[in-house]
């Protein structure tokens, strides 16, 4: 069997995996320090904007650029 297999962990995957996971650990580690130091509000603010901002990074980065159309009418 010759046949070759593009690997999952290629540069754009795993920085998409990265901009993921941080982008939810980061703001979570940051919502939990802060709700501990009684800034429960400031810490869901963070973590709020945190989430968006990868959620934004990921569709401008990956989603943004695709090409979802259908297929073109062809006159006969």
């Amino acid at each position: 069997m010759s046949e070759t297999q593009e690997s999952f962990f290629t540069r754009g995957n795993l920085f998409l995996i990265a901009v993921v996971t941080l982008g939810v650990i980061l703001p979570g580690v940051a919502r939990w320090y802060l709700g501990n130091a009684g800034y429960t509000n400031l810490g869901m603010i963070v973590f709020a904007l945190g989430y968006a901002g990868m959620v934004f990074i990921v569709w401008f980065g990956w989603i943004r650029p695709l090409d979802i159309t259908g297929p073109k009418e062809q006159n006969p």
